[in-house]
């Protein structure tokens, strides 16, 4: 697949920084989102897009075992001065799922335990759980941005004031190792209990 960088873009999808890191650190290729408090759902298309690190909502209680000493639990509404940007992703793959016994067969392959996978199901009762499959790409060196208050609230998406270069970027996994991963996730969803 390599790097599909066209034009520079500015979108940043909002998700734990525990999250961001095991993604960058190639330990899961996938998330499990329903949007925001105010949003309908979780939308995303396959534009490239930034991973823009958050800690407010982090709760060690809900990883598994060997994340729960990478998060610092803080105040509401507390957020970095700078934040770090380290990567950029694009979705490959995504479908929906609405049973527990579906989002079971993930367990090997994200960082949440069940208490979280559990809880995530049921929030919004009357909305699938996304599984969403990323490309990711991690820069040579991140970028520290300043905080901006547009950047804050429960929402998925954010934009980008500074514009960053992404064109000395490398895939974290091959694309032979990429796509093997996603092929294995991909065949449990079709498994029958």
């Amino acid at each position: 697949m390599g790097n599909p960088l066209s034009q520079p873009f500015q979108a940043a999808l909002k998700e734990w920084a525990v999250a961001v890191d095991a993604l960058i650190a190639a330990e899961t290729v996938m998330l499990l989102r329903k949007g925001g408090i105010r949003e309908a759902g979780f939308k995303v298309d396959n534009r490239p897009f930034w991973l823009y690190p958050t800690y407010e909502h982090q709760k060690p209680e809900l990883l598994k075992p060997q994340y729960v000493n990478l998060v610092t639990t803080v105040a509401p509404g507390w957020h970095p001065d700078l934040v770090s940007i380290g990567a950029w992703a694009m979705v490959t793959h995504q479908y929906e799922l609405k049973e527990q016994t579906q989002l079971d067969r993930l367990m090997p392959h994200h960082i949440w335990n069940e208490d979280f996978t559990e809880m995530r199901l049921k929030w919004k009762p009357n909305l699938a759980l996304t599984v969403v499959f990323l490309r990711v790409f991690r820069l040579k060196e991140s970028v520290e941005i300043p905080f901006e208050p547009v950047y804050g609230g429960c929402r998925s998406w954010t934009t980008l004031h500074p514009k960053i270069d992404a064109s000395d970027s490398v895939a974290v996994l091959s694309d032979d190792r990429y796509a093997q991963t996603v092929r294995e996730i991909m065949a449990l969803r079709d498994t029958r209990d």
